[in-house]
């Protein structure tokens, strides 16, 4: 899969979601987590940490919205049931991005909405565990960025193998002389 991804929770309250998160990140291939303005000392997340995520992707925390510092052409997705947000199925995952979900009870911050490029929802009737949401995200990412056998049209596995990957020709930013 092309490009790089990581997500993170602002205002977090319980170190086990961050553990949940983490864990789940790590099994998706994130290449690293944040929190923003965490409610808790997040250092209890490790409990909820069965693989290790923690030697293996990288946890960023950030005092407040203004510290958040992302890669350079990082889009910034936040996760939230609003009126405006486009439903997962829909969105198109940018090659770099960091996703973002709001505290366990609430949404996310104002300026935290207005930070982001994309604002994408889950279509369920009511919000849904912290973790289990950001598993869904990425694995939405998974499915829609990654390379698959397609799906059949009757129920059951794929009747088609993965076709080869075709490399193109090499690409050169300047001629060559």
């Amino acid at each position: 899969m092309k490009g790089y991804f990581g997500i993170g929770v602002e205002g977090v309250s319980k170190p086990a979601n961050v553990g949940a998160l983490m864990r789940t990140a790590h099994a998706f291939g994130a290449s690293f987590a944040f929190t923003i303005a965490p409610a808790t000392d997040i250092k209890g997340f490790r409990a909820a940490d069965t693989s290790e995520a923690a030697k293996n992707v990288p946890l960023y925390t950030y005092d407040n919205l203004d510290a958040l510092d992302l890669p350079n052409g990082c889009d910034l997705v936040g996760i939230e049931l609003m009126d405006e947000s486009i439903d997962l199925p829909s969105f198109r995952h940018p090659r770099q991005a960091a996703y973002v979900l709001g505290p366990e009870r609430g949404g996310l911050s104002p300026e935290l909405v207005a930070r982001c490029a994309h604002i994408v929802r889950i279509p369920t009737r009511f919000s849904i565990n912290l973790s289990l949401a950001g598993a869904l995200v990425m694995y939405d990412r998974l499915l829609t960025l990654g390379r698959h056998a397609p799906r059949p049209v009757r129920p059951g596995g794929p009747t088609e193998a993965l076709p080869p990957h075709v490399h193109g020709a090499p690409a050169f930013k300047r001629p060559r002389a």
